[in-house]
């Protein structure tokens, strides 16, 4: 039986460490892609969960920032919120609540009319509102962003939704 030789075990290495090297940026561009659709699945179904619950209860539900202070990177809540402050106060139904995002991913909110991006309120007919106003449009996007990842969720003034990618499609700059 023969083993190998010290140089034969030492060029084995090289290459796989070569081999290993190229591969690694290609991994990570893999793993920012597959957390990128993790969190967008996630967030569009919250906000298809939204408009379902509001009409089939018939009146507002709000998904909104765990904490307000925080933003939305740290999370958010699905809740009926019945005073119209934007908060899960207490005897406020909750319906789901999702965690903090993954390392490195980000998300940002540019919605119009009333106060704040913290939120995105549905009325009893399925459209985007104020959550103190069932009246009163409000539309605008989600930026998911992981590394050199970026999608667009994009509810326009009916509560309808689109993603889209700023890199690819010229139609998806800026809020709807």
């Amino acid at each position: 039986m023969r083993g190998f030789t010290l140089v034969e075990l030492v060029v084995a290495l090289l290459i796989a460490g070569v081999l290993a090297g190229t591969a690694a940026p290609a991994y990570q561009t893999m793993l920012e892609r597959q957390r990128m659709r993790a969190a967008l699945n996630d967030l569009l179904g919250d906000i298809a969960l939204t408009r379902s619950l509001a009409i089939g209860r018939g009146a507002i539900v709000v998904l909104a920032q765990a904490d307000p202070g925080a933003g939305w990177d740290q999370g958010w809540t699905v809740f009926a919120d019945r005073n119209g402050n934007r908060r899960r106060d207490p005897g406020e139904e909750s319906f789901h609540k999702q965690a903090a995002l993954a390392h490195g991913l980000h998300i940002r909110a540019q919605f119009t009319a009333g106060t704040g991006n913290s939120y995105i309120a549905y009325n009893a007919a399925g459209r985007s509102c104020r959550s103190d106003n069932s009246q009163a449009a409000r539309w605008g996007t989600f930026t998911l962003e992981a590394g050199e990842q970026r999608r667009h969720i994009k509810i326009n003034m009916l509560g309808r939704v689109r993603v889209c990618d700023p890199s690819t499609q010229p139609d998806c700059a800026g809020a709807d």
